[in-house]
């Protein structure tokens, strides 16, 4: 990484750039130092002077350097710039997020795969991934439009979850290919399913949940291939939910009901 770490990190900020390096950023004390503790390689980051004004961060930085990370000073302004966030706490890190495979995934009673089917928000897709490791999911199986993982509104939504949890974009054929060797039950989110219930996902079968586009949910493809379609029980005159919130009630029923 020859050039400065700033020219690095706007460059990063484009999706072209991210797939083309093989980087991505992670943005602010907490989400660095999750980076740390997860072994994730840190190639270098830039801190402002805005760091050092408390304790943790002073200390962050010090860990940074004992390690032989290449630290950039800039100013508050120019971290400012340089940051995704309104308040970046004075350090934005660029990491080598970590190469997960299908084969990493081990869906379990109990321990059920979480499926993205073109959940394009990134805040959502972080949320999801921060509530799947919470709640004890298997993993993270993304498919074809869905936000890229390595979206830095999906590394920070994350807190630190893409650093621990197996997350893999796939084909929707790649998915479905494992899915039958895996001996995976497809559930599918959907409005117009009977609400699941906890005796419903008391199950020995591994289940993969799959939640759709925000607007226009599962895909045809997959709901026909779905052994179940689950919805949620709504207050009347409800229509819908966040669909990070869908999955992190779909989650919880399942995980608790086996």
């Amino acid at each position: 990484m020859g050039s400065s770490l700033s020219t690095v990190i706007r460059d990063l900020g484009r999706r072209r750039g991210r797939e083309r390096r093989g980087l991505t950023l992670a943005e602010g004390v907490r989400l660095v130092e999750e980076a740390i503790a997860a072994d994730v390689p840190i190639r270098g980051a830039v801190v402002s002077p805005g760091l050092e004004a408390t304790p943790r961060g002073a200390a962050l930085k010090t860990l940074l350097e004992a390690r032989g990370v290449r630290v950039e000073p800039v100013s508050d302004r120019e971290l400012d710039a340089l940051a995704g966030t309104e308040h970046p706490q004075g350090i934005v890190a660029v990491i080598e997020p970590r190469q997960w495979v299908l084969g990493d995934i081990r869906a379990g009673a109990g321990a059920p795969v979480v499926v993205l089917d073109g959940v394009q928000d990134p805040g959502n897709v972080g949320t999801i991934l921060r509530t799947t490791l919470g709640l004890g999911g298997a993993g993270l199986i993304v498919l074809p439009g869905t936000a890229e993982l390595t979206n830095p509104k999906v590394v920070r939504g994350s807190m630190g979850a893409l650093f621990r949890l197996p997350a893999v974009p796939v084909t929707t054929a790649e998915f479905m290919a494992w899915a039958g060797a895996s001996g995976v039950s497809l559930w599918a989110s959907d409005a117009g399913a009977a609400p699941v219930t906890r005796r419903d996902a008391s199950s020995a079968v591994p289940i993969a949940l799959i939640f759709g586009n925000e607007g226009a949910g599962v895909s045809d493809a997959l709901l026909a291939a779905a052994a179940r379609r689950v919805a949620i029980a709504l207050a009347p005159g409800a229509e819908s939910l966040n669909v990070a919130v869908a999955a992190g009630i779909l989650l919880y029923e399942v995980t608790r009901g086996s």
